[in-house]
Protein backbone atom coordinates (compact mmCIF):
# COMPACT_ATOMS: atom_id res chain seq x y z
CA UNK A 1 0.00 0.00 0.00
CA UNK A 2 1.86 3.30 -1.32
CA UNK A 3 -0.95 5.61 0.28
CA UNK A 4 -0.12 4.86 4.44
CA UNK A 5 2.00 7.37 5.68
CA UNK A 6 3.75 7.65 9.46
CA UNK A 7 2.97 10.74 11.70
CA UNK A 8 5.62 12.15 13.66
CA UNK A 9 6.54 15.29 15.51
CA UNK A 10 9.44 17.35 13.96
CA UNK A 11 10.66 20.95 15.53
CA UNK A 12 7.48 21.19 16.76
CA UNK A 13 5.41 20.75 13.78
CA UNK A 14 3.48 17.56 12.52
CA UNK A 15 4.19 16.32 9.28
CA UNK A 16 3.58 12.93 7.29
CA UNK A 17 6.32 10.30 6.38
CA UNK A 18 5.45 8.08 3.65
CA UNK A 19 5.13 4.57 5.02
CA UNK A 20 7.11 2.73 2.22
CA UNK A 21 10.23 4.68 3.56
CA UNK A 22 10.31 3.49 7.29
CA UNK A 23 12.00 0.22 8.08
CA UNK A 24 11.41 0.52 11.81
CA UNK A 25 10.51 3.10 14.77
CA UNK A 26 13.04 2.38 18.01
CA UNK A 27 13.64 4.02 21.04
CA UNK A 28 16.99 5.36 21.80
CA UNK A 29 18.87 5.43 24.54
CA UNK A 30 22.44 6.07 23.96
CA UNK A 31 23.87 8.00 20.64
CA UNK A 32 27.66 8.25 20.71
CA UNK A 33 28.67 11.52 19.66
CA UNK A 34 31.36 11.38 16.31
CA UNK A 35 33.75 14.74 15.75
CA UNK A 36 33.54 16.41 12.70
CA UNK A 37 30.67 15.21 11.26
CA UNK A 38 27.81 17.63 9.69
CA UNK A 39 25.71 19.77 12.38
CA UNK A 40 22.99 17.56 11.60
CA UNK A 41 24.03 14.47 12.43
CA UNK A 42 24.20 13.09 16.25
CA UNK A 43 25.99 10.54 16.02
CA UNK A 44 25.85 7.22 15.98
CA UNK A 45 23.66 4.17 17.30
CA UNK A 46 23.61 0.54 17.35
CA UNK A 47 20.44 -1.55 16.44
CA UNK A 48 20.53 -5.15 16.25
CA UNK A 49 24.25 -4.69 15.89
CA UNK A 50 23.89 -2.29 12.99
CA UNK A 51 25.63 0.75 13.07
CA UNK A 52 22.92 3.38 12.16
CA UNK A 53 23.63 7.06 11.57
CA UNK A 54 21.70 9.16 13.82
CA UNK A 55 19.84 12.70 12.05
CA UNK A 56 18.81 15.62 14.22
CA UNK A 57 15.54 16.23 12.23
CA UNK A 58 15.46 19.59 14.04
CA UNK A 59 18.84 21.03 12.98
CA UNK A 60 17.89 19.47 9.26
CA UNK A 61 15.60 22.32 8.88
CA UNK A 62 17.32 24.46 10.30
CA UNK A 63 14.71 25.00 13.09
CA UNK A 64 17.61 24.55 16.14
CA UNK A 65 18.78 21.24 17.50
CA UNK A 66 17.13 18.23 19.10
CA UNK A 67 16.98 18.17 22.97
CA UNK A 68 17.86 15.23 24.00
CA UNK A 69 17.05 14.20 27.78
CA UNK A 70 18.52 10.57 27.21
CA UNK A 71 15.80 8.81 25.01
CA UNK A 72 13.98 9.64 21.83
CA UNK A 73 12.21 7.91 19.15
CA UNK A 74 13.85 7.76 15.97
CA UNK A 75 12.35 6.52 12.72
CA UNK A 76 15.03 3.82 10.98
CA UNK A 77 15.28 4.45 7.32
CA UNK A 78 17.43 2.79 4.51
CA UNK A 79 19.17 5.17 2.26
CA UNK A 80 21.66 3.54 -0.54
CA UNK A 81 22.05 0.87 1.80
CA UNK A 82 22.94 2.75 4.90
CA UNK A 83 20.83 2.82 7.80
CA UNK A 84 19.80 6.07 9.29
CA UNK A 85 17.78 6.72 12.52
CA UNK A 86 16.38 9.70 12.06
CA UNK A 87 14.75 11.57 15.85
CA UNK A 88 11.71 13.06 16.16
CA UNK A 89 9.56 14.18 19.22
CA UNK A 90 6.40 11.72 18.54
CA UNK A 91 5.56 9.76 17.00
CA UNK A 92 1.49 9.69 16.41
CA UNK A 93 -0.11 7.36 14.37
CA UNK A 94 0.14 5.11 10.75
CA UNK A 95 -2.86 6.92 8.74
CA UNK A 96 -4.13 6.26 5.46
CA UNK A 97 -4.71 8.51 2.67
CA UNK A 98 -6.21 7.99 -0.44
CA UNK A 99 -5.50 11.71 -2.36
CA UNK A 100 -2.95 12.53 -4.29
CA UNK A 101 -0.17 14.32 -2.67
CA UNK A 102 -0.61 18.32 -3.52
CA UNK A 103 1.36 20.84 -3.49
CA UNK A 104 2.00 22.52 -0.41
CA UNK A 105 0.38 26.23 -0.74
CA UNK A 106 2.03 27.67 2.26
CA UNK A 107 5.44 29.66 1.90
CA UNK A 108 8.32 27.54 3.98
CA UNK A 109 11.02 28.12 5.67
CA UNK A 110 14.26 27.37 2.91
CA UNK A 111 14.44 24.16 5.48
CA UNK A 112 10.73 22.78 4.89
CA UNK A 113 10.92 23.64 1.61
CA UNK A 114 13.96 21.51 1.26
CA UNK A 115 12.34 18.70 2.59
CA UNK A 116 9.16 18.70 1.87
CA UNK A 117 7.35 16.85 -0.99
CA UNK A 118 3.90 18.27 -0.62
CA UNK A 119 0.84 18.37 1.80
CA UNK A 120 -1.48 15.58 2.47
CA UNK A 121 -5.21 15.94 4.45
CA UNK A 122 -5.53 14.09 7.36
CA UNK A 123 -8.54 14.36 9.53
CA UNK A 124 -9.05 18.07 8.21
CA UNK A 125 -5.73 18.61 9.01
CA UNK A 126 -3.11 19.54 6.05
CA UNK A 127 0.65 17.95 7.10
CA UNK A 128 3.66 18.80 5.22
CA UNK A 129 5.21 14.89 3.73
CA UNK A 130 8.66 14.95 4.58
CA UNK A 131 11.24 12.86 1.80
CA UNK A 132 13.65 11.15 5.14
CA UNK A 133 16.43 11.22 2.76
CA UNK A 134 16.40 14.94 2.20
CA UNK A 135 15.93 14.85 6.25
CA UNK A 136 19.95 12.39 5.73
CA UNK A 137 21.34 14.76 3.09
CA UNK A 138 23.28 17.79 4.37
CA UNK A 139 21.43 20.86 4.82
CA UNK A 140 22.16 24.40 3.03
CA UNK A 141 24.93 26.56 4.33
CA UNK A 142 24.34 29.78 4.19
CA UNK A 143 27.57 31.66 4.38
CA UNK A 144 27.77 35.11 4.96
CA UNK A 145 29.71 38.08 2.33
Amino acid sequence: MNNLYLIVTIAGNRVAIPATSVESVVEIDRIDPVPLVADHVAGLFALRSRVMTVIDSCASVGLGRFVWDGSAEAVIVNCEGHGYAILVENVDDVVEVNTPVAASRAVLSAGWARVSVGTIEVHDEALLVVDPVRLIERPFVVIAA
